[in-house]
Protein backbone atom coordinates (compact mmCIF):
# COMPACT_ATOMS: atom_id res chain seq x y z
CA UNK A 1 0.00 0.00 0.00
CA UNK A 2 1.42 3.43 -0.57
CA UNK A 3 2.02 5.71 1.92
CA UNK A 4 -0.95 8.60 2.80
CA UNK A 5 0.83 10.88 0.66
CA UNK A 6 0.65 8.76 -2.41
CA UNK A 7 -3.16 8.24 -1.99
CA UNK A 8 -5.68 9.40 -4.72
CA UNK A 9 -4.21 10.69 -7.91
CA UNK A 10 -1.60 13.47 -9.00
CA UNK A 11 -1.51 15.07 -12.87
CA UNK A 12 1.01 14.27 -14.03
CA UNK A 13 1.79 16.78 -16.82
CA UNK A 14 3.38 15.06 -20.21
CA UNK A 15 3.39 18.79 -22.54
CA UNK A 16 6.92 19.78 -20.48
CA UNK A 17 9.94 17.65 -20.03
CA UNK A 18 10.85 16.56 -16.28
CA UNK A 19 14.66 16.29 -15.25
CA UNK A 20 13.90 12.84 -13.77
CA UNK A 21 12.45 11.60 -16.55
CA UNK A 22 15.04 12.65 -18.66
CA UNK A 23 17.49 11.08 -16.57
CA UNK A 24 15.69 7.59 -16.85
CA UNK A 25 16.20 8.28 -20.68
CA UNK A 26 19.59 8.66 -20.87
CA UNK A 27 19.70 5.42 -18.04
CA UNK A 28 17.83 3.63 -21.18
CA UNK A 29 14.54 3.10 -19.06
CA UNK A 30 11.09 3.23 -19.88
CA UNK A 31 9.33 5.51 -18.04
CA UNK A 32 9.68 9.22 -19.76
CA UNK A 33 7.19 10.76 -22.53
CA UNK A 34 8.04 12.08 -25.92
CA UNK A 35 8.82 15.25 -24.38
CA UNK A 36 11.52 14.26 -21.96
CA UNK A 37 12.70 11.96 -24.84
CA UNK A 38 13.03 15.18 -27.00
CA UNK A 39 14.74 17.31 -24.91
CA UNK A 40 17.08 14.53 -23.66
CA UNK A 41 18.20 13.93 -26.94
CA UNK A 42 18.93 18.16 -27.90
CA UNK A 43 21.63 17.40 -24.60
CA UNK A 44 23.03 14.58 -26.14
CA UNK A 45 23.09 16.88 -29.25
CA UNK A 46 25.79 18.82 -27.08
CA UNK A 47 26.89 16.38 -24.56
CA UNK A 48 27.01 13.21 -26.14
CA UNK A 49 28.47 11.46 -22.64
CA UNK A 50 25.68 12.45 -20.87
CA UNK A 51 23.86 8.67 -20.82
CA UNK A 52 27.82 8.33 -19.05
CA UNK A 53 27.27 10.78 -16.89
CA UNK A 54 23.91 9.44 -15.50
CA UNK A 55 25.48 5.87 -15.25
CA UNK A 56 28.58 6.77 -13.43
CA UNK A 57 26.68 8.74 -10.58
CA UNK A 58 24.25 5.88 -10.24
CA UNK A 59 27.12 3.82 -9.96
CA UNK A 60 28.87 6.36 -7.69
CA UNK A 61 25.26 6.27 -5.44
CA UNK A 62 25.63 2.41 -5.20
CA UNK A 63 28.87 2.52 -4.10
CA UNK A 64 28.55 5.10 -1.60
CA UNK A 65 25.51 3.10 -0.07
CA UNK A 66 27.63 0.36 0.51
CA UNK A 67 30.75 1.78 1.72
CA UNK A 68 28.26 4.27 4.43
CA UNK A 69 26.32 0.45 5.52
CA UNK A 70 29.26 -1.70 5.44
CA UNK A 71 31.75 0.85 6.95
CA UNK A 72 30.36 3.19 8.56
CA UNK A 73 27.42 1.45 10.61
CA UNK A 74 24.81 3.05 9.24
CA UNK A 75 21.48 2.18 9.04
CA UNK A 76 19.39 5.27 8.07
CA UNK A 77 19.25 6.71 4.72
CA UNK A 78 16.94 9.94 3.74
CA UNK A 79 17.27 9.90 -0.59
CA UNK A 80 16.53 12.83 -2.05
CA UNK A 81 15.32 13.48 -5.63
CA UNK A 82 14.86 9.70 -6.10
CA UNK A 83 14.16 9.61 -9.58
CA UNK A 84 12.31 6.98 -11.50
CA UNK A 85 12.75 3.59 -9.31
CA UNK A 86 16.24 1.80 -11.21
CA UNK A 87 17.25 -1.48 -9.82
CA UNK A 88 19.61 -1.99 -7.72
CA UNK A 89 17.21 0.70 -6.06
CA UNK A 90 19.08 2.42 -2.99
CA UNK A 91 17.30 0.65 -0.43
CA UNK A 92 18.21 -2.36 -2.26
CA UNK A 93 22.02 -2.05 -2.00
CA UNK A 94 21.63 -0.76 2.00
CA UNK A 95 19.81 -3.84 3.05
CA UNK A 96 21.90 -6.22 0.80
CA UNK A 97 24.47 -4.80 3.62
CA UNK A 98 22.60 -4.76 6.89
CA UNK A 99 18.74 -6.25 6.15
CA UNK A 100 17.34 -3.75 8.99
CA UNK A 101 18.31 -0.62 6.99
CA UNK A 102 15.57 2.20 7.31
CA UNK A 103 15.10 4.36 3.65
CA UNK A 104 12.79 7.26 2.72
CA UNK A 105 12.53 8.64 -0.33
CA UNK A 106 11.16 11.64 -1.80
CA UNK A 107 10.53 12.91 -5.17
CA UNK A 108 8.42 16.35 -6.82
CA UNK A 109 7.56 13.99 -9.83
CA UNK A 110 4.20 12.65 -10.07
CA UNK A 111 5.71 9.85 -12.25
CA UNK A 112 7.74 8.61 -9.52
CA UNK A 113 4.91 8.81 -7.04
CA UNK A 114 2.48 6.24 -9.61
CA UNK A 115 5.86 3.99 -9.38
CA UNK A 116 6.65 3.94 -5.24
CA UNK A 117 5.39 0.54 -4.85
CA UNK A 118 8.42 -0.28 -6.80
CA UNK A 119 10.49 1.61 -4.06
CA UNK A 120 8.54 0.04 -1.07
CA UNK A 121 8.99 -3.46 -1.26
CA UNK A 122 12.16 -4.08 1.37
CA UNK A 123 13.46 -6.49 4.14
CA UNK A 124 10.88 -7.97 6.49
CA UNK A 125 13.87 -6.72 8.84
CA UNK A 126 14.14 -2.98 7.87
CA UNK A 127 11.45 0.01 6.32
CA UNK A 128 11.08 2.07 3.43
CA UNK A 129 8.94 4.97 2.95
CA UNK A 130 8.07 7.37 0.33
CA UNK A 131 6.74 10.74 0.14
CA UNK A 132 6.13 13.39 -2.68
CA UNK A 133 8.20 16.42 -2.13
CA UNK A 134 10.42 19.15 -3.28
CA UNK A 135 14.16 19.47 -1.66
CA UNK A 136 13.20 23.14 -1.75
CA UNK A 137 10.98 22.85 1.27
CA UNK A 138 13.06 21.04 3.56
CA UNK A 139 11.03 21.32 6.46
CA UNK A 140 8.15 19.38 4.52
CA UNK A 141 10.42 16.65 4.07
CA UNK A 142 12.39 16.66 7.21
CA UNK A 143 8.87 17.00 9.24
CA UNK A 144 6.94 14.67 7.13
CA UNK A 145 5.05 11.81 8.82
CA UNK A 146 7.05 8.99 6.38
CA UNK A 147 10.16 10.45 7.10
CA UNK A 148 9.48 10.64 11.32
CA UNK A 149 7.83 7.72 11.68
CA UNK A 150 10.42 5.78 9.75
CA UNK A 151 13.76 7.22 11.18
CA UNK A 152 15.24 7.99 14.44
CA UNK A 153 16.86 11.10 14.33
CA UNK A 154 18.20 10.24 17.51
CA UNK A 155 20.92 7.76 15.44
CA UNK A 156 22.88 8.79 12.27
CA UNK A 157 21.27 9.74 9.00
CA UNK A 158 22.97 9.69 5.78
CA UNK A 159 21.34 12.17 3.38
CA UNK A 160 21.57 11.57 -0.10
CA UNK A 161 21.20 14.28 -2.53
CA UNK A 162 22.77 12.54 -6.00
CA UNK A 163 22.26 14.55 -9.29
CA UNK A 164 19.52 16.99 -7.83
CA UNK A 165 21.13 20.43 -6.42
CA UNK A 166 22.60 21.16 -10.22
CA UNK A 167 18.43 21.58 -10.38
CA UNK A 168 19.12 24.49 -7.89
CA UNK A 169 20.72 27.88 -8.57
CA UNK A 170 22.21 29.98 -6.00
CA UNK A 171 19.11 32.22 -6.48
CA UNK A 172 16.61 29.70 -4.91
CA UNK A 173 19.03 28.93 -1.86
CA UNK A 174 21.07 25.60 -2.79
CA UNK A 175 23.58 25.87 -0.13
CA UNK A 176 21.16 27.35 2.36
CA UNK A 177 18.83 24.44 1.74
CA UNK A 178 21.85 21.69 2.25
CA UNK A 179 22.45 23.82 5.33
CA UNK A 180 18.96 23.46 6.78
CA UNK A 181 18.96 19.74 5.79
CA UNK A 182 22.44 18.65 7.75
CA UNK A 183 21.49 20.96 10.53
CA UNK A 184 18.43 19.07 11.61
CA UNK A 185 20.50 15.51 11.25
CA UNK A 186 22.32 14.10 14.35
CA UNK A 187 26.34 14.26 14.96
CA UNK A 188 27.67 11.52 13.34
CA UNK A 189 25.40 11.42 10.18
CA UNK A 190 26.36 12.07 6.23
CA UNK A 191 25.87 13.96 3.13
CA UNK A 192 26.08 12.11 -0.17
CA UNK A 193 25.90 14.44 -3.24
CA UNK A 194 26.80 14.43 -6.56
CA UNK A 195 26.66 17.51 -9.25
CA UNK A 196 27.16 18.29 -12.56
CA UNK A 197 30.21 20.40 -13.88
CA UNK A 198 31.73 22.57 -15.60
CA UNK A 199 35.11 21.76 -15.38
CA UNK A 200 35.54 19.59 -18.41
CA UNK A 201 33.61 20.63 -20.89
CA UNK A 202 32.38 24.54 -20.39
CA UNK A 203 30.94 25.42 -23.72
CA UNK A 204 29.20 22.03 -24.32
CA UNK A 205 27.51 21.92 -20.48
CA UNK A 206 26.71 25.68 -21.55
CA UNK A 207 24.09 24.77 -23.96
CA UNK A 208 23.17 22.15 -22.18
CA UNK A 209 22.03 24.10 -19.86
CA UNK A 210 20.17 26.40 -22.31
CA UNK A 211 18.29 23.21 -23.38
CA UNK A 212 17.12 22.80 -19.81
CA UNK A 213 16.44 26.44 -19.25
CA UNK A 214 14.08 26.59 -22.44
CA UNK A 215 12.36 23.71 -21.03
CA UNK A 216 11.42 25.63 -17.67
CA UNK A 217 13.95 23.68 -15.90
CA UNK A 218 15.86 25.67 -13.53
CA UNK A 219 19.69 24.87 -13.55
CA UNK A 220 23.14 25.20 -12.54
CA UNK A 221 26.14 23.72 -13.06
CA UNK A 222 29.28 24.16 -11.12
CA UNK A 223 32.71 24.24 -11.02
CA UNK A 224 34.44 21.42 -8.58
CA UNK A 225 34.81 24.73 -6.00
CA UNK A 226 31.67 25.84 -6.01
CA UNK A 227 30.40 22.10 -5.88
CA UNK A 228 32.81 21.90 -2.45
CA UNK A 229 31.15 24.28 -0.76
CA UNK A 230 28.01 22.01 -0.30
CA UNK A 231 30.10 19.98 2.35
CA UNK A 232 31.77 23.16 4.40
CA UNK A 233 31.49 21.96 8.43
CA UNK A 234 31.74 18.79 7.29
CA UNK A 235 34.35 15.71 7.37
CA UNK A 236 34.60 14.61 3.66
CA UNK A 237 35.76 11.10 3.40
CA UNK A 238 38.67 9.91 1.61
CA UNK A 239 39.39 10.26 -1.16
CA UNK A 240 37.02 13.84 -0.48
CA UNK A 241 35.61 15.17 -3.67
CA UNK A 242 36.22 13.19 -6.83
CA UNK A 243 35.12 12.65 -9.75
CA UNK A 244 32.45 10.14 -9.41
CA UNK A 245 33.75 7.03 -11.06
CA UNK A 246 37.17 8.03 -8.66
CA UNK A 247 35.08 7.44 -5.72
CA UNK A 248 36.22 4.38 -3.95
CA UNK A 249 36.12 2.31 -7.22
CA UNK A 250 35.69 -1.10 -7.22
CA UNK A 251 37.59 -4.34 -8.99
CA UNK A 252 35.91 -5.09 -12.22
CA UNK A 253 33.22 -2.17 -12.07
CA UNK A 254 31.83 -1.09 -15.48
CA UNK A 255 32.92 2.11 -16.53
CA UNK A 256 36.52 1.29 -15.13
CA UNK A 257 38.15 2.95 -18.58
CA UNK A 258 36.29 5.87 -18.59
CA UNK A 259 37.72 9.97 -18.77
CA UNK A 260 37.02 12.69 -15.91
CA UNK A 261 35.14 13.88 -18.87
CA UNK A 262 32.62 11.30 -19.59
CA UNK A 263 31.95 11.06 -16.16
CA UNK A 264 31.24 14.88 -15.78
CA UNK A 265 30.04 14.54 -12.43
CA UNK A 266 31.76 15.37 -9.28
CA UNK A 267 30.57 13.20 -6.09
CA UNK A 268 31.70 13.16 -2.59
CA UNK A 269 30.34 12.26 1.05
CA UNK A 270 31.22 13.93 4.44
CA UNK A 271 30.41 13.24 8.12
CA UNK A 272 28.46 15.86 9.63
CA UNK A 273 31.03 16.03 13.45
Amino acid sequence: MLPESGRGSTPIDTSKPHPARMYDYYLGGKDHYPVDAEAAEQVLGHTPDARTFARANRLFMHRAVRVLARDHGVRQFLDIGTGVPTEPNLHQIAQAEAPECRVVYADNDPIVLAHARALLHGTPEGRVAYLQADVREPKAVLESDETRTTLDFDQPIALSLCALMHFVPDEHGAYEIVRELIEALPSGSFLTLSHGTTDFDPEGMARTQDVYVRAGIPIQLRSGTRIARFFDGLELLPPGLAVTHRWHPEPDQPLAGITDAQAGFYGGVARKP
